[in-house]
């Protein structure tokens, strides 16, 4: 791995030929926030499909051109006057201490060298927390996004509300998993987790009843309740709902695609196939393919 010099001269050397692009390059120097917004969209899905392979060298790569995006609109920025680099990593560094009064006393806020208070941790577990060298004081990760979003709320530039925080332009399920956390950190949360599978049952029951009746806008209410009560329930087991459904997309990919190569060998096209041919496919697939 690389020393932190390495690393700063290695930032400095991007910076440095993003500037000359910037200069230089026709199709760079037409770029502006609003035609770099779709790339960025993209960029940011490919990165979070590189982490869900778990392929460390794609990782590496959409992590730069994600990179890329968000020094591009900082320099964009600072052409306008408006903020630079150093403004965006002193927010950023300012934010992360002050939201992290376990870590950092608030005299560190401002400092150019930021230190952490005079303990090292000597466990981090998820569900005890961090204990401090001498166990004299335990915060667990609960308290430190209790803390987080009580924080937020005192900040002057902070959300208004617990809820603003969570960017209109999610993803449903994502926004969904996102709001139910925002409000479990504040309270507002199931006190048994297993409770929630009355609500679930509930939201289904009603969710049928609606289908039984064909009526559309009613039925389409009641998928939704019964969709974010099953997402809640993921989160208080401590599963990802988008990265569940994420893996169960790509076994059917690749599921289905077992059967249409095998469509495609013995030369009968799959709306030529019986389902109960493509159901043999099927159960043929998740033995060869283990999945």
């Amino acid at each position: 791995m690389h020393s932190k010099e390495e690393k700063m001269q290695a930032f400095g050397r991007f910076l440095d030929v993003l500037d000359a692009l910037r200069a230089n390059c026709p199709w760079d120097k037409k770029q502006t926030n609003e035609s770099l917004r779709p790339n960025t969209i993209e960029e940011t899905y490919e990165l979070c499909d590189a982490l869900i392979k778990n392929d460390v060298h794609d990782i590496c790569k959409e992590l730069g051109d994600v990179l890329l995006h968000i020094c591009f609109y900082t320099k964009i920025a600072e052409e306008k006057e408006q903020f630079d680099m150093a403004d965006v990593c002193n927010a950023l560094t300012r934010k992360m201490i002050t939201r992290h009064p376990h870590v950092y006393h608030p005299s560190q806020i401002d400092a150019v060298d930021p230190k952490p208070l005079p303990f090292v941790p000597k466990e981090v577990n998820s569900e005890q927390g961090i204990v401090n060298s001498d166990a004299t004081k335990v915060t667990t990760v609960t308290q430190v996004l209790e803390n987080w979003e009580q924080i937020k709320l005192k900040e002057k530039d902070g959300n208004e509300s617990v809820l603003s925080g969570v960017p209109e332009a999610l993803p449903s399920m994502i926004k969904a998993y996102r709001i139910q956390d925002k409000a479990r950190n504040v309270g507002f949360d199931w006190e048994d987790k297993q409770d929630v599978w009355k609500k679930v049952r509930e939201e289904l029951d009603e969710l049928e009843v609606e289908l039984n009746k064909e009526d559309k806008e009613k039925s389409t209410k009641e998928l939704g309740d019964f969709l974010f009560s099953v997402i809640n329930a993921a989160r208080l087991y401590k599963l990802n709902p988008d990265n569940a459904l994420e893996m169960t997309n790509r076994k059917f990919i690749d599921r289905f695609n077992y059967i249409e190569n095998h469509s495609i060998k013995i030369g009968k096209p799959l709306k030529d196939m019986t389902l109960s041919e493509m159901d043999k496919l099927w159960e043929e697939a998740k033995n060869v393919l283990n999945n």
